[in-house]
């Protein structure tokens, strides 16, 4: 029989639970109220309190295509990163769960991009990218003005896509590893033996039970890819050149902190919010009845 901890008085109970209480209110209740509130409202020149405008200032925004073209780029980044990410992460994990020489050092290796923090690695990628001293100076050696993100808004969203996908492949990979690893092993040996080939093998028995992991990655990647990007794109191309790098995360920090729109930064981060909850509600309403949990 299971036996579960219990206190005989309720206030130790609430001593334990008071610690994450006042974490979780500090850390999050009160900056969403203050966000809410800040979205509301209209601060006054030179201080002197707040003034209540309601949707004024969410008005204002619907109608800024500046706005809008960050929602588009926010969603090109979202879904071009999660495809790359997600994609190479698993068959990196498909070759490394076939045992191959050396596996055990590649399952090593491809978990250390997740450990890096988002400016650090935005840093490396800035270096790593640059045209002119990076590893594609070779490629503007040879034809001059082919890669240049500081100056083509193309070249700087394909940088922050490469440079944001690299960090997640580490970290849909050791999921996937997890998941591969516990498919019984007699079925792919039962499907080798009757003549199923690698790839059918993949495509027939181990992608179909790999629906779950990759149902919960895709939610995972995509929420992060619109609250996890600001350090590689502040570090990388500070929402340059000309916004084409301006992805709504940024543009919060940016009218918020350097233009001093509190109010209007406050109304863009309610929106991204809710913009967020829109898109893990689609996935879970759509995308999860093909998901097979047995």
């Amino acid at each position: 029989m299971e036996k579960r901890a219990t206190f005989s008085s309720t206030t130790i109970g609430l001593l334990f639970v008071a610690p994450m209480l006042v974490l979780i209110f500090v850390f999050f209740y009160w900056p969403s109220g203050q966000a809410l509130y800040w979205a509301f409202t209209l601060e006054q020149p030179w201080g002197g309190g707040n003034q209540w405008v309601g949707f004024q200032n969410f008005q204002q925004l619907l109608a800024d295509p500046v706005y809008w073209n960050s929602v588009i780029r926010s969603l090109v980044f979202a879904l071009s990163s999660t495809v790359i990410a997600m994609g190479l992460a698993l068959v990196l994990a498909l070759f490394t769960d076939r045992e191959l020489r050396f596996h055990r050092a590649y399952r090593s290796v491809l978990v250390w991009p997740y450990a890096i923090a988002a400016p650090a690695l935005g840093l490396a990628f800035r270096f790593i990218l640059a045209p002119e001293a990076g590893l594609l100076s070779v490629i503007n050696h040879l034809s001059p003005g082919l890669w240049n993100p500081a100056l083509d808004g193309t070249d700087a969203m394909i940088a922050i896509v490469i440079a944001f996908s690299w960090k997640y492949i580490g970290y849909n990979f050791i999921f996937f590893l997890s998941a591969l690893a516990s498919i019984p092993r007699s079925l792919t040996e039962a499907a080798a033996m009757d003549g199923a080939g690698p790839a059918r093998r993949i495509l027939d028995i181990q992608l179909p039970l790999l629906t779950p992991t990759l149902f919960f990655l895709l939610v995972i990647n995509i929420t992060e890819s619109f609250q996890d990007s600001f350090g590689i794109v502040d570090i990388m191309t500070q929402g340059g050149p000309a916004r084409a790098t301006e992805l709504m995360v940024y543009k919060i920090y940016f009218d918020g902190f350097k233009g001093l729109d509190y109010s209007g930064a406050a109304a863009q981060s309610i929106i991204l919010m809710l913009l967020v909850i829109m898109l893990t509600v689609v996935q879970f309403r759509f995308i999860e009845r093909r998901v097979h949990y047995k």
